[in-house]
């Protein structure tokens, strides 16, 4: 910016403001209401002694002020959630046969206990991923291989290294699991006998019936988890909200909110609408709730999700329209104080909820600023 050379202008050469925050005559200052965010430029050159413009006189002042205060500032985006146990798994049949017995929607199954019986033989839930897709017998080596092992550990079962490596010792301990459970003692866990999930399940609804033949790719039932989550569907360009780890707040249909925890994030495709249509990508986050005392009798419910990207705290703010656009670039505030005015450029930090993190020299808590009609 130019500077000044030290003294103010003339009473009678100080230029007069005509309706609020118009045009300035003499071509010294003009101040021009912005086409959009309520800002408004001015043209500052030969005017500004460093961040300081000239005094104005008091038919100058601006037709409305607010004042200069220090609070945390976030940066926040409120989205709809569904309040469930979270996305929906189906458990197909990998076996020809009968079902002869299913459990109960909304029942809950632990590790070893059986999802669902083909022929009265189980199929049982074990702890894990990836998704069984092969016989596991001596000689398969792999991270199901794995995950059998340890399930097979955790259920009381011993004589073996928890490994990725099917041994003649894992085979021993198979044939001893078999005979628990009724089942052929060959050692060899085939395809179908076992559905690994990441953890206990609950039983979302029934695709098949008992006394049904069963063929492979069938459906028999989906599941879902045991524990109270938000789902949220976000754009993809709100990739900066939703960041595993991240808090968020959570407001039920009774008005309550508890803190969240953003546990997952996905991206998902979503099937565009219509014909021709082009298909959408989106973001997909899971939420815990901390307080699910707060959630109990809540099966389904639609709620609101508040986002946080960043947090600025006890930073001074304004309002974004008292901002000012100077015509050499960058922002400034009209500070009036004691019935004058002058113009103190600004640096801007975080915008949040119509308000601006600013800085500035000399710029202080309480001071009083111009705002635009």
């Amino acid at each position: 910016m130019a500077t000044l050379d030290g003294k103010a202008e003339p009473d009678a050469a100080r230029p007069r403001r005509r309706r609020g925050r118009g045009k300035v005559a003499a071509g010294l200052l003009v101040v021009v209401a912005a086409a959009a965010g309520g800002l408004v430029a001015v043209n500052s050159a030969g005017l500004l002694d460093g961040n300081a413009g000239p005094t104005q006189s008091a038919s100058a002042l601006p037709p409305a002020t607010t004042p200069v205060t220090k609070q945390t500032l976030n940066d926040t985006r409120d989205a709809d959630g569904e309040l469930g146990y979270g996305p929906v798994t189906t458990a197909v049949s990998r076996q020809p046969g009968t079902i002869t017995w299913l459990p109960d929607s909304g029942a809950q199954i632990t590790r070893g206990k059986s999802l669902y019986r083909v022929d009265n033989k189980p199929v049982m839930l074990m702890y894990g991923s990836p998704p069984a897709y092969r016989d596991l017998k001596i000689g398969t080596e792999g991270k199901d291989v794995e995950n059998l092992e340890r399930n097979l550990s955790k259920l009381g079962y011993d004589g073996f290294t928890v490994d990725d490596e099917y041994t003649y010792d894992t085979a021993e301990a198979v044939r001893e699991w078999q005979e628990d459970r009724g089942l052929d003692e060959t050692g060899v866990v085939e395809l179908g006998r076992i559905v690994f999930a990441p953890g206990k399940v609950r039983v979302e609804s029934l695709e098949s019936e008992e006394g049904q033949p069963a063929t492979p790719g069938q459906k028999v039932l989906t599941y879902t988890g045991t524990s109270k989550v938000v789902t949220v569907r976000l754009e993809a360009e709100d990739q900066r909200m939703a960041k595993k780890g991240s808090k968020v707040e959570v407001t039920l249909p009774d008005g309550k909110s508890v803190n969240g925890k953003i546990t997952d994030v996905a991206t998902v495709i979503e099937p565009g609408e219509g014909q021709n249509a082009e298909p959408e990508t989106r973001l997909e986050a899971l939420v815990s709730i901390g307080n699910t005392k707060s959630a109990r009798g809540l099966d389904k419910a639609a709620v609101d999700v508040t986002f946080t990207a960043s947090k600025r705290k006890d930073v001074l703010t304004v309002p974004v329209a008292a901002l000012v656009a100077l015509q050499e670039g960058g922002y400034g505030l009209e500070v009036v104080e004691g019935g004058r005015s002058r113009y103190i450029g600004v640096k801007t930090g975080l915008f949040a909820g119509g308000r601006v993190e600013v800085t500035g020299d000399g710029l202080t808590e309480g001071m009083t600023v111009g705002m635009p009609k």
